[in-house]
């Protein structure tokens, strides 16, 4: 018995039939094949038992086909930690639609994505959005971009401008929240609301950017186990020294990677006590 797409089909060739063959009798077409979660050959032997997963490229995905592409490239167990998991991303500017777009790639099981702000023009300099995207809510704008990098994606949209005590509300079940504010007193409140009451939420925020310093100086620091801060912690935009796209997604990515991190329980987090 063989597993094609989810779907049991008898099989009595064992180590004679290979998964090419398999792809013209169940799949015509189908380009990309994967057995027991890993990418193979079109000649790689099919046996007794084996799961199969056959797929044509520029074909949509369906979820679970998204599923097992993804546990492919990262491995069938991490994926899942990863497919299992939530965030929250507060702030959908040039760091938040960054964070966004690498926790949407690598399959995050749920996002919740919160602004009040639309689309302007002087975002694109350094925001993951599109010249026709003008205009529109940044929640909706960014919703349709990650729906094009991952279908499958489960998406919250928050199109509220938030107050401290709507934080604890509104996040206390995700995993890890990702602070991506310009304002310096919602950076505040948000990590306020994080220590005094959502005990069980991991918070990664941010601290300085700007401009076209060195790469290294961006870095990633725990303030205390589950909480950490991304950055070079000095430099904030200024005449002469503005928000820039390199910089800016050098951040957001450490803040991606670390949430990652988090996820997986590689470093010390808040998570480990659920």
């Amino acid at each position: 018995m063989l597993l094609v797409n989810e779907q049991p089909v008898t099989f009595d060739n064992a180590g004679e039939v290979t998964i090419g063959e398999i792809a013209d009798r169940y799949k015509p077409g189908a380009d990309i094949f994967i057995i027991n979660g890993y990418p193979v050959a079109a000649e790689a032997l099919v046996r007794d038992g084996d799961s199969c997963t056959l797929i044509r490229r520029g074909e949509i995905p369906t979820p679970e086909e998204m599923h097992i592409l993804l546990s492919a490239r990262h491995t069938p167990g991490i994926q899942y930690k990863i497919r299992k998991s939530s965030i929250a991303v507060l702030g959908l500017g040039g760091l938040g639609s960054t964070v966004a777009g690498a926790m949407a790639k690598i399959g995050i099981g749920k996002m919740l994505v919160s602004d009040y702000d639309r689309v302007d023009p002087s975002n694109l300099n350094r925001q993951h959005y599109f010249v026709d995207q003008i205009g529109m809510m940044k929640t909706r704008a960014l919703r349709d971009n990650l729906l094009r990098m991952n279908p499958s994606l489960s998406l919250q949209l928050i199109e509220e401008r938030l107050t401290e005590s709507d934080i604890p509300a509104l996040f206390r079940h995700v995993d890890v929240l990702i602070e991506c504010f310009d304002d310096p007193a919602m950076k505040a409140a948000t990590l306020r609301s994080v220590l005094t009451q959502m005990p069980n939420v991991a918070y990664i925020g941010s601290s300085g950017m700007a401009g076209y310093g060195k790469n290294n100086s961006i870095v990633t620091r725990m303030i205390r186990p589950g909480i950490y801060i991304v950055g070079d912690e000095e430099s904030a935009a200024r005449p002469g020294q503005g928000l820039m796209a390199p910089r800016v997604g050098i951040a957001a990515h450490h803040q991606a990677n670390q949430a990652l991190r988090l996820l997986l329980q590689v470093d010390p987090g808040r998570i480990s006590e659920k």
